[in-house]
């Protein structure tokens, strides 16, 4: 089972939120604010937020100044992951990635699956890392949002989770 080791200080990481949707505003998009608020409730920080339509370059646009934003070391993105016509977030960023990180979107879809059955198998959640920015992408509902976070991303982002987490990767001080 997983534990923290708590002689090891947390390291706090600067974080971007990106929603894709168009139908998602400042004023509706329950999603990216439920990502915020787990973000800084975990002890990051939320530097950068925007929202997208699904439009294949500006989502590129978008996660590529992030990407080459030295500032920013993860960035998570919610919508355009289900089987729809619409879907344009794996075909967007991931010829952005330098590396794949598969067991994210199993997982995911692991854990989904034990949610809400056979559905799960319509999401193309996937993670992946480009110039030492961690780019994890969800689907854009609040609860598959809510289960990559406290199922997976959480700790992963969590310098004192043991055996392993991605926030070691990264300088306390950045």
């Amino acid at each position: 089972m997983s534990k923290a080791d708590s002689s090891k200080p947390s390291i706090s990481l600067n974080c971007a939120v990106l929603t894709i949707s168009d139908s998602r505003n400042a004023s509706n998009d329950t999603s990216g604010d439920y990502l915020v608020e787990s973000v800084m409730a975990a002890g990051h920080r939320c530097e950068k937020r925007a929202i997208s339509s699904g439009d294949l370059y500006q989502i590129r646009k978008i996660i590529s100044d992030w990407i080459a934003d030295d500032t920013i070391q993860i960035i998570l993105t919610n919508g355009g992951t289900g089987f729809t016509h619409q879907k344009s977030t794996a075909a967007a960023i991931t010829p952005l990635l330098d590396q794949n990180i598969t067991g994210f979107g199993e997982l995911f879809r692991h854990l989904s699956y034990l949610e809400i059955g056979t559905s799960s198998l319509q999401s193309d959640a996937f993670a992946g890392s480009a110039n030492d920015t961690l780019v994890f992408c969800m689907p854009g509902s609040t609860n598959a949002c809510r289960t990559a976070w406290d199922g997976i991303i959480k700790e992963q982002l969590d310098s004192t989770h043991r055996p392993c987490n991605f926030g070691t990767h990264y300088r306390a001080d950045t």
